[in-house]
């Protein structure tokens, strides 16, 4: 008791760590603690990278929901996940309308020339069923006798076992359906017209 005195080196050593312990509790930058970045383009991409994700796990959810959830619960994942899950989703309001996700110039010519090619190789070009198959021969003539002709020969005979005549029977068939169907369509086609001209 006989020295209460503090000395000015401890005195300002304390001083010091208490301020560092304040600035530390109480004004810590809110980017550094949430993990939040702290620019306005890295925040969109990483929403959007979120978006992604959560688009991946769960496509029947639109985009504009997610990110109407994520805006809502602080970019938290599992919190979009669990309500997506519970199917608690949220309708976004009308007013809210979010930017169309980003898309990288040399991504989208990649893609779209991509899609291209491969539209080209899966898809040749469209005929109609009468130049596939060759009828337009059976269109021009008398389609009417013929098939009348076809259906007596093929009322008239069971399944046969004979696999060339099964095949022979269908293909005949096959023929007089679409000659029965290009005929009906040129008859409404007639029909419309004669209705539109009156």
């Amino acid at each position: 008791m006989e020295n209460e005195q503090i000395s000015l080196p401890s005195l300002l050593l304390i001083v010091v760590l208490g301020g560092l312990i304040v600035r530390y509790l109480f004004f810590s930058p809110a980017a550094s603690n949430t993990g939040q970045p702290r620019d306005a383009a890295a925040a969109v991409r990483q929403r959007e990278v979120l978006v992604e994700r959560l688009q991946q796990m769960f496509p029947q959810v639109d985009r504009r929901t997610i990110l109407w959830d994520l805006q809502r619960n602080g970019n938290s994942i599992a919190a979009s996940t669990e309500r997506i899950l519970a199917g608690r989703m949220e309708t976004p309001p009308v007013t809210f309308q979010p930017a169309p996700p980003p898309v990288s110039s040399t991504t989208s010519a990649s893609s779209a020339a991509q899609a291209q090619a491969q539209a080209a190789r899966s898809k040749p070009a469209e005929t109609d069923l009468i130049t596939r198959y060759k009828l337009q021969s059976k269109v021009n003539s008398s389609a009417d006798a013929q098939a009348a002709d076809s259906q007596s020969d093929s009322k008239g005979k069971a399944w046969s076992s004979n696999r060339e005549d099964r095949q022979s029977a269908l293909q005949r068939r096959r023929d007089e359906m679409i000659i029965a169907a290009r005929k009906k369509m040129e008859a409404k086609i007639a029909a419309e017209r004669a209705a539109g001209a009156a």
